[in-house]
C-alpha cells in the first residue's frame, strides 16, 4: 500500500508495526462478537491509522489522526476505492484518537477506537508508558511525592502520573461490550502494578 516506508520512517517504538499487529488482534477479537462489521474497512483503517507519525510532544499531536486519515484517503484513491467508502474509512481513522476528541459515527469507528485504547492499557500499556516517558525525557516519578498527595499531577514531568491522569480511566470510555470486558482486566493489571510500585518507592515505607 505504500505505507510501510512511512511507518518505518518513525523511530517511535510505541507506534510501530508491533502496535498495528496488537491493534488488529484486538479488532478481530471485538469483531467476533459484533455482527455486521465491514472487516475490509477495519483492516485498512487499522493498517493506516498511524501512517502519519506525530510525536507526543509535537503541538500538532491532536491533529495526528486527521493527518493519517488524509494520507489514507490519498492511498485509497490510488487503489480505486469509491469516494464514499474512502470517506467512511477516513472517519474510522480520524475518530480513533483520544486527543482528537472526534465522536465515532460508525460501528467500525467504535471498534478501532476501542482496540487502539485497549493497547494503551494493561501490561503493554505499562511498557508503552515508560518507553514514551524515557523517549521524551520525563522522570519515572517524583521522589518526594510519587503519588501526588500534595501536588498537582503532571504526566509530562513524571511517567507515574500518567496512570492517574489518563490510563486508569481510559476504559471508562470503551464502547463495545467485548472491549469493556478486556478493559476491566487490563485496568486491574495496572492497578495491581501501581500498588506494588507504591510498596517499593513510597518514601514513608
Amino acid at each position: 500500500m505504500g505505507v510501510q516506508a512511512s511507518q518505518q520512517d518513525s523511530d517511535d517504538g510505541s507506534h510501530d508495526w508491533s502496535h498495528l499487529i496488537r491493534v488488529w488482534k484486538l479488532v478481530k477479537e471485538i469483531a467476533a462478537e459484533e455482527p455486521g462489521l465491514d472487516l475490509e474497512m477495519l483492516a485498512v483503517a487499522t493498517l493506516l491509522h498511524d501512517c502519519v507519525a506525530v510525536e507526543k510532544t509535537d503541538p500538532r499531536r491532536s491533529q495526528a489522526s486527521r493527518l493519517s486519515a488524509d494520507k489514507a484517503s490519498e492511498v485509497l484513491r490510488t487503489m480505486g476505492w469509491e469516494a464514499a467508502r474512502i470517506d467512511a474509512t477516513a472517519h474510522v481513522i480520524e475518530a480513533h484518537s483520544f486527543s482528537a476528541g472526534i465522536a465515532p459515527r460508525s460501528h467500525e469507528a467504535c471498534v478501532l477506537r476501542d482496540a487502539d485504547r485497549l493497547d494503551a492499557i494493561g501490561a503493554i500499556g505499562i511498557a508503552r508508558t515508560f518507553y514514551v516517558a524515557g523517549r521524551n525525557g520525563s522522570r519515572l516519578y517524583d521522589p518526594v511525592d510519587p503519588f501526588a498527595a500534595h501536588r498537582e499531577l503532571d504526566d509530562r514531568r513524571f511517567a507515574l502520573d500518567h496512570f492517574e491522569t489518563k490510563l486508569l480511566h481510559l476504559a471508562d470510555g470503551l464502547m463495545t461490550a467485548t472491549a469493556q470486558r478486556i478493559g476491566e482486566r487490563r485496568v486491574a493489571t495496572m492497578r495491581a502494578y501501581v500498588d506494588l510500585l507504591r510498596e517499593e518507592i513510597s518514601p514513608d515505607r
